[in-house]
């Protein structure tokens, strides 16, 4: 992680010493993050095609081949490395499955209800709300609809933060901004996805 501490402090530094088995200790500790990341892609037909731990597996032979030149000159943090391997394995693995439509594919996403729910709650109480109730199925499908409304910065950076679980320093690294910058896009976005939410609530939009 960018901050780390504990066992995860003592595996980063033994990697860094060359001790090459510390990364399947450390992959293991990301490896729920990581594979919340490929569950949040693998949509239509991936999710029946598609195994995340494949995936995963993947990805780790690709670190393991690639790890001597990140250590050699590491521009992030290693967690922030490896999603950048997940995303690029993943990106392959949609293009073996759907060919030419796997670009297509990657911009989708099949988002966590609970996530959502809280998503959409948490905007909803931090201003204005709609003129009718809204129900937590419909509340969920609305925010799914929203975020595809928004434009591909603003639903990554929400995404990173709300659904994958990514610090604000780990958004600015994979992002290449600095911590202010970071912010500043996840508040423009977060405004701009609650003005889209209360507008389809209030006019009560379907998202079939």
């Amino acid at each position: 992680m960018t901050d780390p501490t504990g066992e995860t402090s003592r595996n980063l530094q033994r990697l860094t010493a060359g001790d090459r088995s510390a990364l399947a200790e450390l992959f293991r500790e990301f490896r729920p993050t990581l594979r919340r990341l490929v569950e949040l892609r693998l949509v239509g037909p991936l999710t029946r095609r598609v195994d995340p731990s494949d995936v995963l597996q993947e990805t780790y032979l690709d670190a393991s081949q690639k790890l001597t030149a990140y250590l050699s000159h590491p521009r992030v943090s290693l967690f922030v490395w490896l999603r950048g391997l997940t995303l690029d394995r993943l990106a392959k693995v949609q293009r073996r499955h759907v060919g030419t439509k796997g670009r297509a594919v990657s911009c989708e996403l099949r988002l966590p209800e609970a996530s959502s729910l809280s998503l959409g709650r948490n905007l909803l109480a931090a201003g204005p709300t709609p003129s009718r109730i809204v129900e937590q199925d419909e509340l969920r499908r609305q925010v799914t609809g929203a975020l595809q409304q928004l434009g591909d910065r603003d639903r990554e950076v929400l995404v990173m933060r709300h659904f994958e679980g990514m610090t604000n320093v780990q958004v600015a690294e994979a992002l290449g901004l600095s911590d202010s910058a970071a912010s500043m896009r996840y508040g423009r976005a977060l405004k701009r996805l609650k003005e889209i939410l209360t507008a389809r609530l209030d006019h009560g939009e379907s998202t079939a």
